[in-house]
């Protein structure tokens, strides 16, 4: 990339521009913050605001790169070794400081010390790293992982995993016994006595994780509109670990809906996001979050335009979304990612971000986009044409509620099977059988028949086989027509409370 094109991009985690000489203390305030995260490049002699490339006068080039040179080495603890060089553009001379992420953090400034002069790169900004941020460095600086970290407040003998145990059996069909929780450093011995790691207070049921990780949960919000105001549903998902990444996928499913396409000459079902995206980005959220922030928990909103995923910890350094087509891997809890590869949550190394860019392929109207919000990174899938879908919707439902406007009524003053059927098959297809069962009844009534013949005539609900309409197979599955009636009757609901 050369650097017209680096001007034009905006100022954030791995890149800073600078019209002059910075103050000496901001410069290594930038200089140690990048050092401690991803690395980042710092140009020298071009405006942020408006962006313009202004140059450095040449006579100033030596010492100014002098001055930087000394400020790092006088500065900057322990040592950083930048790449200074000059760049000239349109005869404009700048100069380029390419900082590399340092292997020994935490970096910071001497005359602040460790707790008062470590800095971070959080978007564009630097920010002071509090004690917890300064933990983790120094666990980088050692090669371990907090989630590999000895919980010493008790014994794994004490410890409630045995809802763990039962899910590790059921998903890889072997016991989860003292030898195999060893062997996935789940526990450690200390002094002849077994202790549970991080992760495996995590995956646990016991009081003692809600004690140590209470934040270690999921915040579930379906909102109305577009707007974080008003909510329609939630749910905190406060069990353990393993369970929490489902539970989440199913909260969404129960708040998106399912349409109907022709293709050919069948219909095929539809749901208005691409699930396997949705799922992939919820369980790296959970799996990958970083569990040593306090008073940050995982955070899956539906709005009518968007699902968003918020996790706590800024994106690894090796990951670039950018390129989600490219295998990547780089597990920040490298107990707890294995654990979830062999429950079989989390696909093989690398797959993930593939897997979410084959996906969008089949959803040209969903774009998809990520932020890094403070300590957290963002995922939102969007409804690009939401804006028409919601004027259609809106001339659809005017349209189907005067045409069934004897059958809304009636609903709205006693529910009956027309519209029980309808909410029953919103959650999946059913046969005549299955209905039955579901509605508690001894035989296949002619009332139920008389109503399932109505709604398919008013094409509310549609055959999974309709090619063969008798098939010992066939089920029923709601139509577009059908969800959009259930959203007329609910509007009924609400505005006559």
């Amino acid at each position: 990339m050369n650097i017209k094109e680096i001007a034009k991009q905006t100022e954030g985690r791995r890149l800073e521009f600078k019209e002059i000489m910075p103050e000496r203390s901001d410069l290594a305030k930038t200089i140690v913050a990048f050092a401690n995260d991803a690395g980042g490049e710092i140009y020298i002699g071009i405006k942020n605001s408006p962006r313009e490339i202004v140059g450095i006068l040449e006579d100033e080039l030596v010492s100014m790169e002098e001055q930087i040179s000394n400020i790092i080495y006088d500065r900057c603890y322990p040592a950083v070794m930048p790449e200074i060089s000059f760049v000239t553009v349109d005869n404009k001379s700048l100069i380029r400081v390419i900082v590399f992420r340092g292997s020994t953090p935490p970096y910071y400034l001497k005359e602040k010390g460790k707790l008062q002069g470590t800095y971070i790169r959080v978007g564009s900004s630097n920010r002071l790293g509090d004690e917890a941020i300064i933990a983790e460095l120094e666990r980088r600086k050692r090669n371990i992982t907090f989630d590999s970290e000895l919980v010493m407040e008790k014994p794994v003998s004490d410890l409630q995993i045995e809802n763990f145990k039962a899910i590790y059996q059921e998903k890889t069909g072997e016991k989860l016994n003292a030898q195999a929780l060893k062997k996935l450093e789940l526990t450690k011995e200390m002094q002849g006595i077994h202790y549970p790691t991080n992760a495996l207070v995590l995956f646990s049921d016991d009081e003692l994780r809600n004690a140590l990780f209470p934040f270690a949960k999921v915040e579930c919000a379906r909102f109305k509109g577009t707007q974080s105001e008003e909510f329609i549903d939630q749910k905190s998902l406060i069990s353990n670990i393993a369970t929490q990444a489902e539970d989440a996928y199913n909260f969404i499913l129960r708040h998106i809906n399912k349409g109907a396409t022709v293709e050919g000459v069948y219909t095929v079902s539809r749901w208005e996001y691409p699930l396997k995206a949705v799922r992939e980005v919820i369980r790296n959220a959970v799996v990958h979050r970083d569990y040593s922030l306090t008073g940050k928990d995982v955070k899956v909103a539906v709005y009518d335009d968007m699902i968003e995923i918020t996790s706590p910890g800024l994106l690894p350094p090796s990951i670039d979304y950018a390129a989600m087509e490219a295998r990547q891997s780089d597990a920040r809890n490298k107990v707890i990612a294995p654990v979830f590869k062999r429950l079989g949550i989390i696909d093989q190394w690398g797959n993930g971000l593939k897997l979410v860019a084959e996906e969008l392929k089949a959803y040209p109207e969903i774009e998809l986009r990520w932020f890094e919000v403070g300590l957290s990174f963002q995922v939102q899938f969007v409804k690009t044409n939401f804006v028409v879908q919601q004027e259609l919707g809106q001339e659809l439902g005017q349209e189907l509620g005067q045409e069934l406007r004897q059958e809304l009524g009636q609903e709205l003053s006693e529910q009956t099977l027309y519209s029980i059927i309808l909410e029953k098959l919103i959650v999946s297809p059913l046969s005549r059988q299955e209905m039955m069962v579901a509605f508690g009844l001894k035989k296949i009534s002619g009332y139920l028949n008389r109503t399932i013949a109505k709604l398919i005539l008013q094409n509310l609900i549609e055959r999974t086989i309709p090619e063969t309409p008798n098939h010992p197979n066939q089920k029923f599955r709601i139509a577009e027509r059908g969800a959009l009636f259930i959203q007329l009757l609910k509007a009924g609901t609400k505005s006559e409370k």
